[in-house]
Order: C-alpha cells, then sequence, then structure tokens
C-alpha cells in the first residue's frame, strides 16, 4: 500500500541557478541586464563604471552572492533595507539588494524568498530591477504592434489570396 501512496506526493520544487549580467546605473544603483537559467552554481557579472568613466566588468560567484543576499535579508528583517522601502521613482537598488531581489529562492532557500516575496513593497522593488531582455522586447512589441500597419511574413502588406487543389485518388 505504500508503493501506491509514494506515487502521490509532491517533489519538492528546486529554485533554478541563475547566471546573471548586473550593470550599474548613472544614479549609482544596479540593475540586472541579463538573466539566464543554468545548472551550475550561481554567478554574476557586474558592469561598473572605473573612475575613469570607463565600464569595468567582475566576476562574482555564488558565496559572494550569498553573503551579500544574507547582509541584505538581516537589514530587511530590521526594516532598514530599500528593498522593502517605497520605490522613491528611481529605477534599481544597491548590489545586494538587486541580487537579494533577483536571486534570494536560489540563493538562500524558497522560504525565504517566499516571505520577501510576500512583502508588498518587495515585490514591487525586486520587480522594477528585474526587467528581463525577453519582457522589455515583449513589451516593446505589444505597444508596437497596435501602432503599425500589418505586414505580411515576407515585407509586403498583408492581402488575401485564393488557393485551390485538386487531388485524384492517385
Amino acid at each position: 500500500m505504500m508503493s501506491i501512496l509514494s506515487g502521490c506526493e509532491a517533489p519538492q520544487q528546486k529554485q533554478q541557478n541563475r547566471y546573471l549580467v548586473i550593470e550599474q546605473q548613472t544614479n549609482g544603483k544596479y540593475i540586472v541586464v541579463e538573466e539566464m537559467p543554468t545548472e551550475g552554481p550561481n554567478r554574476a557579472i557586474i558592469r561598473e563604471k572605473d573612475e575613469n568613466g570607463n565600464t569595468v566588468e567582475r566576476f562574482m560567484n555564488e558565496a559572494e552572492m550569498k553573503a551579500l543576499a544574507e547582509q541584505e535579508y538581516k537589514k530587511v528583517q530590521d526594516g532598514t533595507s530599500e528593498t522593502v522601502s517605497g520605490n522613491n521613482g528611481s529605477a534599481g537598488m544597491g548590489l545586494a539588494g538587486t541580487i537579494l531581489a533577483v536571486a534570494a529562492g536560489s540563493l538562500m532557500g524558497n522560504m525565504i524568498g517566499n516571505a520577501l516575496m510576500n512583502n508588498k513593497n518587495f515585490a514591487n522593488r525586486s520587480s522594477s530591477v528585474n526587467k528581463s531582455a525577453y519582457s522589455r522586447s515583449a513589451a516593446g512589441q505589444a505597444s508596437r504592434a497596435g501602432t503599425s500597419a500589418k505586414k505580411s511574413f515576407f515585407g509586403g502588406s498583408s492581402r488575401t489570396s485564393s488557393y485551390s487543389s485538386t487531388s485524384y485518388g492517385g
């Protein structure tokens, strides 16, 4: 009887690890510009400007990401984190907040990720920090779709044509 019932047990869903590209904005805040699921460990490339204004990329491994996320989570619990404060109209957050917003579940476990997402301010901030290239592209396509003339696959305007086919039984 146990073997029959064991098949009904729902498997625990594991959070997908992430490969992130995080970019520093002119206001000093960070946003995710690329996010991809990965089979390997969580990792990120951080793009920042140096003192000469040149873009510098550095690699951040999972241990570094987890340490930053844990520090930011402690601030969340204290109520001092910008991830749970109002949006103030500015895009992005600090680096630790950005990492926590995007990868909390995979870095620190589902329970913490779910607890954070239940906070309305955190959910709003995390969605504004992480606008994936796909969602930006899809939103742009949707906004342009209503204003452009319908084009056919080959670039001309759409028109209908009739096609008939006769088939013989052979």
